[in-house]
């Protein structure tokens, strides 16, 4: 029965995850599987392996053929390179405690990738949070100074308002005197009327002095 290496697909649409398994080739890609060596998790960054390192080994040493994305997985993972060195042993090309010291030496080494590669993440990550910080603080102290230029503006206004109310109330109060000044000369005082003489009585003109007038 030909064996494959490979992905089954789980999880949930827009979040998926993958089960390695051993499975019959003949099967259906999320059908039934022979045994799960492990999870591939490519959500996370970097992705998440969990593998058996130990059963996917054997498996390959069976001869099962893993597809390509199950050999970098595995690669990855230090599997392909121990089989190759345990390859080695059996041709008889060096000791048993050879590979074990070439495949410890390839595991310090990639390692400290894994390392350097999570303080560069964790570097890009900070500096990110960094820069939107920045970007918040910046965009809060555009608002206060916006805040502050309306205030002050308003402020303006209100002076402004302020003084031409005065302004008017003393231009009022300046027509209301002038108002009054130009009915004053209008309307002059009129003086009391003067009162009439009494008229005076003309005396009684006797005949005698009558006569004395014609004849003259």
């Amino acid at each position: 029965m030909p064996v494959k290496i490979r992905l089954a697909r789980r999880g949930k649409k827009g979040y998926a995850f993958y089960h390695i398994v051993a499975a019959d080739s003949r099967a259906p890609r999320d059908g039934k599987f022979i045994e799960k060596l492990g999870i591939y998790n490519p959500n996370t960054n970097p992705a998440t392996i969990d593998l058996s390192f130990e059963r996917a080994l054997d498996w390959l040493q069976k001869g099962a053929q893993p597809t390509d994305t199950c050999r970098a997985i595995l690669s990855q993972q230090g599997v392909m390179y121990r089989k190759h060195l345990l390859g080695g042993v059996a041709k008889g090309a060096f000791s048993e405690e050879e590979a074990q010291s070439r495949f410890e030496k390839w595991m310090q080494e990639k390692a400290s990738k894994i390392e350097a590669k999570g303080q560069k993440l964790e570097s890009a990550k900070a500096s990110a949070e960094k820069a939107r910080m920045a970007g918040e603080i910046k965009v809060k102290e555009e608002r206060a100074k916006a805040i502050a230029a309306k205030r002050v503006a308003a402020t303006a206004v209100d002076e402004e308002v302020e003084e031409s109310t005065e302004v008017a109330g003393e231009a009022e109060e300046s027509a209301e005197v002038a108002e009054e000044a130009v009915e004053t000369i209008a309307e002059p005082e009129v003086a009391p009327a003067v009162e009439e003489a009494p008229a005076i009585e003309e005396a009684p003109v006797e005949p005698a002095q009558e006569e004395e007038k014609a004849a003259e």
